[in-house]
């Protein structure tokens, strides 16, 4: 067994796309998704990441590492892996990154808010099911 990162990408035709569907279908299809990898035992976890104009970037092109507002600027930089990390604020996520291993020119750590389960509309069908998951789990 190997685990793999779904990771999705959207482009300004993308959000275009969807942008008059409404928000009871989007969550009725990804909860569809999402219970559909639950009953087949794939699904480990399954988290949103909030709007990427909220992002810090932090650089270690120098030897202290600058910190920027917004996503990578180049779309050539590609995810190499993530940590998920429960912390108080930005700023100490931000404090942690800066410390991360095997940082050098040219590395860059994205930090991005992750949607959390209460963030969603509790009465939804979808959103019940996956939090009856996540505690049955023991991820609540």
């Amino acid at each position: 067994m190997a685990k793999y990162m779904l990771i999705m990408r959207s482009t300004d035709e993308t959000w275009a796309a969807f942008a008059d569907v409404d928000f009871e279908t989007i969550m009725n299809e990804m909860g569809k998704f999402n219970d559909e990898m639950i009953q087949a035992g794939v699904l480990v976890a399954a988290e949103g990441l909030e709007d990427a104009a909220d992002t810090v970037v932090v650089d270690y092109s120098s030897e202290t590492p600058v910190v920027t507002d917004g996503p990578y600027g180049e779309t050539k930089e590609l995810f190499n892996g993530f940590w998920i990390l429960d912390v108080a604020s930005k700023e100490e996520a931000v404090e942690w990154a800066k410390r991360a291993p095997l940082a050098g020119p040219g590395s860059k750590a994205e930090i991005r808010k992750v949607s959390q389960i209460d963030d969603f509309p509790q009465d939804n069908e979808w959103i019940q099911k996956e939090r009856a998951w996540r505690e049955s789990t023991g991820q609540l």
